[in-house]
């Protein structure tokens, strides 16, 4: 029978694997590389990320210092984070970019973790669906006598632990970023 939760926990590892890359988009003032991978230049007609063009360092907590390896698409890159609406300036001197980042408002850490509880939440709701169909099939299983009444309810008692293992997971994953919003 543990063989065939594969699909179920594929679906909600997915679905972890999707809160992970959304929360990691949100912006906790401190400097995270990871908010550029999103933004593309136009790299001779080709929209590139940045992370393909140049060599991406964090020097100090609230910097970013982006160092290309053609010096004349400083200018693109540039162009490419302020049309990114990551809120940030870049400061291009020449040789390469520098992103600072202010500290944030008392203010923005309550949005950003009300945005975070959000995020954590949606993704609860998506593993209960997950749950929710996988349960259901198992259902059709015994109204059509192929599998026995017993083996039904050991089926969702297996398929409730993984669901409340995920919830842990994503409630810890969720903690884990609002503390990081808040201790900045």
């Amino acid at each position: 029978m543990d063989n065939s939760y594969s699909n179920v926990t594929e679906k909600m590892d997915k679905t972890i694997s999707v809160l992970k890359e959304e929360l990691a988009n949100i912006r906790a003032g401190r400097a995270n590389p990871r908010l550029l991978d999103k933004v593309t230049v136009d790299y001779y007609g080709v929209p590139t990320p940045i992370t393909q063009l140049a060599n991406i360092s964090i020097p100090e907590a609230r910097q970013i210092v982006i160092q290309p390896w053609d010096s004349k698409i400083l200018s693109a890159i540039e162009k490419a984070i302020l049309a990114s609406n990551l809120g940030l300036t870049p400061n291009n001197d020449g040789k390469l970019i520098r992103l600072f980042f202010p500290p944030l408002t008392e203010e923005r850490r309550v949005e950003l973790t009300k945005q975070v509880k959000k995020s954590g939440e949606n993704a609860k709701i998506a593993i209960r669906q997950v749950r929710r169909d996988a349960i259901d099939i198992y259902k059709k299983m015994k109204k059509n006598s192929e599998i026995t009444e017993d083996d039904l309810i050991d089926t969702e008692k297996d398929i409730q632990k993984i669901t409340d293992g995920y919830i842990e997971d994503i409630d810890k994953i969720v903690t884990a970023k609002i503390n990081e919003i808040m201790e900045v």
